[in-house]
């Protein structure tokens, strides 16, 4: 397949134009989400839906993620991924795997619904995650754009892919929240670099390699701004593939958690990767034959067993 977004290939980065819809369904009155939802979301690249879940629900994931950071040993240790200076955990992959709560907000139709009509398709999870930035220790995640890195490393070949980070934690304006560039997924920032093999077990702690450059990161900021949306438990935070977001390190000594899930389109599933020759492992990209969620209906606390 001809490679439509091709980066880290040429000596310097490039600003490239978006080839892909941001929205990819027809807004009607039946829509999952507002005719002016769906008019920011194409805008902007970003929405934050808040009160999709009652406090029951949201104690109920809470418990599900404590549950997962407090049994590590439960867990497949490749999904496990710690902050570089320290044992604290940041990251656990392919929580939707490893926990029925998880599995069951992937499908919940509050999600689920949302995903397949931004994308226009039958979507399946490409990535799940718990991320958790702890109190005084977090660090920080550079600026980066989400699809460099699926293109490139995981063969993800159109810009037709979302994420849902849903809020565990309180995100306030001094705890490291996502930071993201609104408008900035409607141009593709290339980088430069070749890609080292097995270079996700470097990445996943600090990446230096699909990382944009100041130049064209700060001209993308002059652009378009920079938002830091915040929110209670329970809120969802959704963003296109490409919007470069990123967040500063936490110094506060209230720690920040997120079930972090992304949605692919059916039709987007995974080829070879377009600048390595090694994909990366299973549990950061599905590859083969997606199997499309089944939506699910009702309260979460009372689907899954707490």
């Amino acid at each position: 397949m001809k490679d439509l977004y091709p980066s880290r290939q040429a000596a310097n980065a490039g600003l490239l134009p978006r080839l892909d819809p941001v929205v990819h369904g027809d807004w009607t009155p039946n829509a999952p989400i507002g005719e002016a939802q769906c008019a920011q979301f194409d805008r902007d690249g970003y929405l934050v839906l808040e009160d999709l879940f009652s406090e029951a629900e949201v104690a109920h994931l809470q418990a599900a993620a404590g549950r997962l950071l407090a049994d590590p040993a439960a867990l497949d240790a490749e999904t496990i991924v710690a902050e570089p200076q320290s044992r604290e955990i940041r990251s656990i992959f392919e929580i939707h795997r490893q926990s029925d709560a998880m599995a069951r907000l992937a499908s919940d139709a509050r999600l689920a619904e949302v995903a397949r009509f931004l994308l226009g398709d039958r979507v399946y999870i490409h990535q799940s995650r718990l991320n958790y930035k702890p109190g005084f220790k977090g660090k920080e995640f550079y600026w980066h754009s989400d699809f460099e890195t699926w293109h490139v490393e995981d063969g993800m070949p159109r810009m037709r892919a979302l994420s849902m980070s849903v809020l565990l934690a309180e995100n306030t304006p001094h705890n490291g929240p996502l930071m993201v560039i609104p408008g900035s997924h409607r141009t593709y920032l290339t980088c430069v670099g070749e890609t080292p093999d097995d270079h996700y077990l470097s990445s996943l702690k600090r990446q230096e390699y699909g990382v944009p450059d100041e130049d064209h990161l700060a001209e993308l900021a002059h652009r378009h701004g920079i938002v830091a949306p915040t929110g209670k438990p329970g809120t969802v935070i959704l963003f296109d593939c490409n919007l470069m977001h990123g967040s500063n390190g936490n110094i506060t000594p209230f720690p920040r958690a997120n079930a972090f899930l992304v949605y692919n389109a059916v039709s987007n599933r995974l080829e070879a990767p377009f600048g390595v020759d090694k994909p990366r492992p299973w549990f950061l990209a599905h590859r083969g034959d997606p199997e499309p969620l089944t939506v699910a209906c009702g309260p979460l606390a009372e689907a899954v067993p707490a």
